[in-house]
């Protein structure tokens, strides 16, 4: 790299961030959408509750299966093509969704087709923030973008099942897909790869290639510590919101109660994953941060375990939201500077896919079950694993942090 090389950060980097946001909202969305009405979407496809659980599960299944190859064609074919792609399988499946009418082997099938193009939004989500913004803002920038799918879910937990009570459940399918290939279409339209010069001289803009940042991350012992902790963080996340509405069932809760206790676990992580990376940023710490996400999520998600008061439970959800959510970000972006120069798509997909596999907690969640349908077992057995996270967070040491001053270009 020559020493004259010029540094910029452009105005239309927010043009960039905004539209990934926008697809990456949607296909959260298109995942949570029939959480919150288990019961009637049951009911409505003439099939179980473990059956409608099972469509935002093989979402996370097929990132599992795909996760790795897919790090590799964000790698190869740019950020761009890949995210566009997976933008339109999104947009055609969502919509297919919503054709399927009550058929829901057609749903399950055409959810896998969502959950294909899902992998590209999330193993981007690092990518983005590293080619555009400086290394001062880049774990905001994650939690901007973490932000959006929390938006969604939040969406999809308070909207479904306002919406349910006047329309049928596929034609809110069918609302949704249409929006979701809208924003694909504007992703598309106006999403670059790359500023037309780097965003600092920090050396993120040079990577290794794939294979050679595979095992680069997969050789470091603090990578594989943040994927220890990102995995059992997301289990518990994922297996609150799959089963909101039967979580919340045996204690008086309607379907629109658990909807909006899950939105606020969503309102929560929006407004955590703006101020603890902010905060991270700030003062150039990850571990501090990530251990107060993780340990001051524990006594909300002890009160969400056995209160029966709805706004107790409205204020606890909030507050597990606010803490576990936030944590995510922080550690994503943890793991891109402590694996540098592993591509960030590579690092990302890695914790992303280990993420995923909390699809085994989710499967867990169900079958820890008790006989008159309650899940306190299984939210005990989560709160001993954030205690767990605590542990490990322990063990770690922040990254080396190297501040370089930038202007923006007009």
């Amino acid at each position: 790299m020559q020493k004259n090389q010029e540094y910029r950060l452009y105005p239309y980097r927010w043009v960039a961030l905004a539209v990934f946001m926008f697809v990456n909202l949607m296909v959260q969305l298109l995942w949570i959408s029939y959480s919150p009405i288990t019961k009637q979407a049951a009911a409505f496809y003439n099939v179980t509750d473990n059956d409608i659980a099972r469509i935002a599960m093989s979402f996370m299944v097929v990132f599992i299966i795909l996760s790795i190859p897919i790090s590799w064609a964000i790698y190869t074919f740019g950020f761009r093509k890949s995210v566009g792609f997976g933008a339109l399988l999104m947009g055609i499946f969502g919509l297919a969704r919503g054709l399927a009418g009550s058929n829901y082997t057609l749903v399950l099938l055409f959810s896998i087709g969502i959950g294909i193009g899902q992998p590209f939004l999330m193993n981007s989500w690092t990518t983005l923030p590293a080619r555009w913004f400086e290394k001062e803002f880049r774990a905001t920038a994650v939690g901007l973008v973490t932000l959006s799918g929390l938006i969604g879910i939040a969406l999809g937990m308070v909207i479904t099942p306002e919406l349910e009570k006047s329309i049928s459940i596929d034609k809110i399918q069918l609302i949704y897909g249409a929006i979701a290939l809208f924003a694909a279409l504007i992703f598309i339209i106006f999403a670059r790869d790359n500023p037309p010069t780097p965003p600092c001289a920090d050396g993120q803009d040079v990577r290794a290639l794939v294979l050679d940042g595979l095992k680069n991350a997969v050789k470091n012992k603090m990578f594989w510590l943040l994927v220890f902790v990102q995995f059992l963080g997301m289990a518990i996340f994922n297996g609150i919101t799959t089963w909101i509405e039967p979580v919340f069932r045996g204690r008086q809760i309607d379907s629109s109660q658990a909807g909006n206790l899950g939105a606020l676990i969503l309102v929560g992580g929006i407004l955590g994953a703006i101020v603890l990376p902010a905060l991270s940023d700030k003062q150039h710490k990850r571990k501090r941060f990530l251990f107060i996400g993780v340990a001051s999520s524990i006594p909300f998600l002890i009160a969400l375990t056995f209160i029966h008061s709805y706004v107790v439970l409205l204020i606890c959800s909030f507050g597990l939201g606010f803490f576990l959510v936030s944590a995510s970000p922080i550690a994503m972006q943890f793991a891109t500077e402590i694996t540098s120069p592993t591509p960030e798509g590579t690092s990302n997909g890695l914790l992303q896919l280990f993420g995923q596999l909390s699809v085994v907690y989710v499967y867990v969640m169900g079958a820890m079950r008790t006989s008159d349908g309650s899940f306190t077992p299984s939210l005990i057995l989560a709160v001993g694993l954030l205690v767990i996270c605590v542990g490990v967070i322990s063990f770690l040491k922040d990254p080396k942090f190297t501040s370089v001053q930038k202007d923006d270009a007009a």
